[in-house]
């Protein structure tokens, strides 16, 4: 399984944000997200080939109950089945964070789904290729139907402009069952100050659906750096 970084640190975002956690990073993405932070692990992947016990071993260093795997799009490795299945056996609480795209049947105890909106693809005329591609790919409502009747989730959506607003609720009408404590709205931006320019507006309108607000409190926490 080829890994981009492995490291402990403090989830920023979600559900269990402030829970310390190690994080497993897989490195290689199906899709092509215009405002992708982890580029190392999607546009230009980088890292290694690790074996699951070298990657149990890892993991093994911390005392930390909580592992997140995220990418990436770690969905796309085989071997997540098996290593969800140790991580599970040696009592961990696991965290998949994923696009929802692709299905695996795995130990997990949060799937954090980030579906993405058609305002998150790569421009065409530069990226001809990949914006085609990740048109095609970006919403798979059978896998995201499956994803939540079998896992505890979250559904966290990335909004960089008020009209994605109502491509997320015409994407929850599709799914049936989602209760509003289970929607997230993360403000896209890479640095504290495009966070905050978005925050205002969605922290409003997340009070009148009941939603929550889901910034990345790991820019806030140590700045845009890797390994946090």
């Amino acid at each position: 399984m080829r890994i981009a970084e492995l490291y402990k640190s403090i989830q920023g975002e979600g559900l269990l944000t402030g829970m310390p956690s190690v994080f497993i990073r897989a490195s290689g993405c199906n899709l092509r997200c215009w405002f992708c932070d982890t580029p190392y692990a999607s546009w230009q992947p980088e890292g290694q080939d690790y074996a699951v016990d070298e990657i149990i071993a890892e993991v093994e260093e911390w005392d930390v109950k909580h592992v997140v795997i995220t990418g990436g799009e770690p969905m796309l490795f085989a071997e997540m089945i098996p290593l969800c299945r140790e991580l599970r056996r040696r009592g961990r609480h696991i965290t998949i964070e994923t696009a929802g795209t692709l299905y695996l049947g795995v130990a997990c105890d949060l799937m954090s789904i980030s579906p993405k909106l058609s305002t998150s693809g790569p421009d065409p005329e530069r990226h001809a290729h990949w914006a085609r591609r990740h048109e095609r790919q970006r919403y798979q409502r059978e896998v995201l139907m499956r994803l939540m009747a079998e896992y505890e989730y979250q559904l966290k959506f990335v909004v960089d402009r008020v009209d994605d607003v109502a491509e997320v609720d015409a994407m929850i009408a599709e799914l049936p069952g989602v209760t509003a404590d289970r929607v997230l709205l993360m403000p896209q931006g890479r640095t504290m100050e495009e966070m905050a320019s978005r925050s205002l507006w969605l922290a409003e309108l997340c009070h009148e659906r009941g939603w929550q607000l889901c910034p990345r409190r790991q820019l806030e926490w140590f700045g845009p750096v890797r390994g946090t």
